[in-house]
């Protein structure tokens, strides 16, 4: 009797489990940095009205012969520039998970960042 209980019990905290990763997961959204334009210029103003939380995922739609994504951090947004160590996105189809806090992203073709090719993006 002992052991069908425990057996019991042990389901329905793996039961538990399975529903707080999965609310979790849900609670996940998915913005294309953009919009139907995708990557590109003046895209500095998409974030405005926008309500991000850690763990939305951007996809940033572009084409990598013309544009790359970099995650910068804030003196590389202020300044356009690519500090030691970022990570640069090529794939024209990159879908980059948010952390809380800032984040900032920025296109470090020559020219692109100063033409409005960046975004700063704060998550809850």
């Amino acid at each position: 009797m002992s052991q069908g209980r425990g057996s019991a019990i042990l389901g329905a905290a793996m039961v538990l489990c399975l529903l707080v990763l999965h609310c979790e997961v849900a609670q996940a959204a998915t913005y294309t940095v953009g919009g139907a334009g995708g990557w590109t210029f003046n895209t500095d103003s998409w974030p405005r009205g926008k309500r991000f939380r850690a763990g939305d995922i951007l996809v940033f739609n572009y084409k990598p012969s013309s544009h790359n994504v970099v995650a910068v951090n804030k003196g590389g947004y202020g300044a356009c520039t690519t500090p030691r160590g970022a990570k640069v996105y090529g794939t024209g189809k990159d879908q980059i998970k948010l952390v809380k806090g800032q984040n900032y992203f920025i296109c470090n073709f020559p020219g692109h960042c100063q033409s409005g090719m960046k975004i700063a993006i704060t998550a809850a």
